[in-house]
């Protein structure tokens, strides 16, 4: 049987990897030197946690406590800076990587949420926050507009449905089947927003309607027929 916590700390490692590489990738993109790849890999890869961490006040964050993390993220950028991931192979490679350290990590914020005593809500705001928190950072040090903000497909919204499985599940006292359950359903809810386009709808904004100019002449003809007829 595996152990709950266990389960929970390769997935979050899991996730730092994933999402450092994908630090790496953007370092690569704007021709940064090995620095700039740790930089933006620590970033992308423990970002999220440490913000979830310091929001949580339950200790230092596990990213300063554990080696494991840093150096996980830190053999992301080695592999990034190693390997061009680029080309075709790396188009069709990297939509499930993302999709499912995402996952991943919405889950994995979700559970170490409730595990502090927080409520469901709370959970489900710090895993989406965990999940989302790196890449944020990382596109605002990059001066971008963060991807979550609605230049893309759906993000948030599939970690916001990962960490409601993950939470759900586990209060429920199934936290093992909640960690993978969350991780799959964020991962495919992504993928099936890159495949079939779907994003949120831009806001319309409602306006009073403006009457029209024969409208308008109208309504000033009848006020100047009763003043007559006065």
């Amino acid at each position: 049987m595996l152990e709950p916590d266990a389960v929970i700390r390769w997935l979050d490692l899991t996730g730092v990897l994933f999402n450092a590489i994908l630090g790496g990738v953007v370092a690569r993109a704007h021709r940064l030197d090995p620095i700039g790849f740790a930089v933006l890999a620590i970033l992308s890869g423990l970002g999220g946690g440490l913000i979830r961490d310091t929001l949580l006040q339950a200790g230092p964050p596990v990213a300063l406590t554990d080696n494991a993390y840093v150096l996980t993220a830190l053999a992301g950028a080695i592999i990034a800076y190693a390997i061009r991931l680029e080309g075709r192979v790396w188009d069709k490679a990297f939509p499930p990587i993302d999709a499912l350290a995402l996952g991943l990590w919405a889950a994995v914020g979700a559970q170490k949420t409730l595990a502090v005593g927080l409520g469901p809500l709370a959970a489900v705001m710090l895993g989406v926050v965990t999940a989302v928190g790196g890449g944020f950072v990382r596109d605002v040090v990059m001066r971008q507009i963060p991807r979550i903000l609605g230049r893309s497909t759906l993000y948030a919204t599939c970690a916001l449905a990962a960490a409601v499985v993950a939470t759900g599940l586990t209060i429920l006292g199934a936290s093992t089947v909640g960690s993978f359950a969350g991780a799959g359903v964020g991962a495919v809810f992504c993928l099936l927003a890159q495949w079939r386009g779907w994003v949120l709808p831009e806001s319309v904004g409602w306006k009073p309607p403006r009457p029209s100019f024969d409208r308008l002449r109208h309504l000033a003809r009848r006020a100047v027929r009763r003043r007559s007829a006065e």
